[in-house]
């Protein structure tokens, strides 16, 4: 490898390293919060409470369900909102609710 091509291959790993620890960062923020209107929340009946659930839509659906309780919902314990892989990049309320729902294994 000439001094030429080592430089930049230094270069473009250091740019590549910075490029991920920025997506990183990006990640643990959590990114926006979802929004009721938005077109995969409407999909699964999606609300930031589960008390505001429509029972007749939603027969099945349960006061004490909601997303902290939800085996898909990424949050800490005890946090508002939590990343969730139905909804990629947006946060979901933890107090909230989707047809989705499935209980979190004990």
């Amino acid at each position: 490898m000439t001094p030429t091509n080592r430089r930049f291959f230094i270069m473009q790993v250091a740019g590549a390293a910075t490029a991920l620890s920025v997506a990183a960062a990006h990640a643990q923020s959590g990114g926006p919060k979802l929004a009721e209107t938005d077109p995969q929340a409407m999909a699964l009946g999606y609300k930031e409470d589960t008390t505001k659930v429509d029972a007749r839509k939603f027969p099945n659906h349960a006061a004490s369900q909601n997303c902290a309780n939800c085996q898909l919902f990424q949050g800490r314990p005890k946090e508002a909102m939590g990343g969730c892989p139905l909804f990629a990049g947006k946060q979901v309320a933890a107090a909230g609710w989707c047809s989705a729902w499935n209980k979190k294994a004990a």
